[in-house]
């Protein structure tokens, strides 16, 4: 990230009253406990862990959730509990959560994070990925961990979160800001470029391997 654009980003968070994070200026989080995630995860699995299960009225593809970063998921899960994102099952799993349930439940549902340098970009960026390149690149990869990987994600799933930000289902003034200015066949076009991206995000699987990690 560039000095200019690190400035710009901070100074569009302070004038919205926004936290957003910088590289370097990333707060420490308490360690996720595998194990324990896994027990409490049990409720997330019967959604995520089914390739292309779908949620209904509106109807598109619940996300994929593995390879995803935790600081990530652990994000959406604050945005849930707090509203910010408006969906009536996913507050009522956030809201009873701690913050190290969160920890604990997004290390297990993420499994090993997509890095930025395993994925190559595939196609042509569409014109309105301009928006877009500054935090989720050119191959979908969030440039921090609290930033939301892309690529592979459900088509979709991807078109219902830019149309959420555009019209208030989730509540992010610099998102609003720049999806405000798109219209439907730019977001048409967003949603199929990232969700192209290859290696990308899959379902959650049982992942005894990685027991003994914490």
């Amino acid at each position: 990230m560039t000095r200019s654009f690190r400035a710009w980003l901070s100074a569009a968070a302070a004038v919205v009253g926004l936290a957003v994070s910088v590289p370097g200026a990333a707060q420490s989080a308490p360690a996720g406990n595998v194990a324990r995630g896994k027990t409490l995860a049990y409720t997330c699995l019967g959604c995520h862990a089914s390739e292309g299960y779908k949620n209904v009225q509106p109807m598109y593809s619940v996300p994929r959730l593995s390879g995803q970063s935790a600081a990530y998921l652990v994000a959406a899960l604050k945005g849930y509990k707090s509203g910010e994102r408006s969906h009536r099952t996913m507050y009522s799993h956030a809201t009873g959560m701690s913050d190290q349930d969160m920890w604990d439940v997004a290390v297990y549902l993420a499994g090993n994070t997509l890095k930025t340098e395993a994925v190559k970009a595939v196609g042509t960026a569409p014109a309105a990925a301009a928006v877009c390149v500054a935090c989720h690149g050119n191959n979908g990869v969030g440039i921090t961990p609290d930033y939301p990987i892309l690529t592979g994600q459900y088509r979709d799933y991807l078109l219902r979160t830019l149309k959420d930000y555009q019209q208030g289902g989730r509540k992010n003034a610099v998102m609003a800001g720049f999806m405000g200015a798109l219209k439907p066949a730019d977001l048409e076009a967003l949603a199929a470029y990232y969700a192209a991206q290859k290696p990308g995000l899959s379902i959650v699987t049982k992942r005894t391997s990685m027991m003994s990690a914490r």
